[in-house]
């Protein structure tokens, strides 16, 4: 497409649309939201692009092949869940470390389940990514 308006106003609608996706990616954690919507709202960002600027623009300004944020991210959601098994747990119970203090004095709480959001968010961002460029590079 060769319109300045879009090619000038996607390059700021990308940027806001990933910083969005962060933050559902975030905020699923503890409310609705994560991963898998968040993945979608980040590639939908990248899709604009891809359809403003040409596939090739978008390749260079992602600087990853798609399809290997998608298994890095399957390899992040696969090790989350087996990081339960080394404490005698069931796959994919949930494990909780707390930095700065225990549960009670207010530590800041990391969980398993947030290191899988962010492997489902990966996933999904690769996946819709590879087929969306693959489709556009075919047309």
């Amino acid at each position: 497409m060769n319109s300045i308006i879009l090619r000038a106003g996607t390059r700021y609608l990308a940027g806001l649309l990933l910083l969005f996706s962060i933050y559902m990616l975030l905020r699923g954690h503890n409310e609705p939201g994560g991963g898998f919507i968040g993945g979608l709202i980040g590639a939908t960002g990248f899709v604009l692009y891809a359809i403003a600027c040409g596939t090739a623009d978008a390749r260079q300004a992602l600087r990853v092949m798609p399809q290997s944020i998608a298994m890095v991210g399957l390899g992040i959601a696969l090790l989350s869940g087996v990081f339960a098994v080394f404490f005698g747990d069931a796959l994919f119970t949930g494990q909780w470390l707390f930095i700065g203090g225990t549960k009670e004095e207010g530590g800041l709480p990391f969980s398993t389940v947030l290191f899988f959001d962010i492997g489902v968010y990966m996933v999904v961002f690769g996946s819709i990514l590879t087929l969306v460029f693959a489709m556009e590079e075919e047309i």
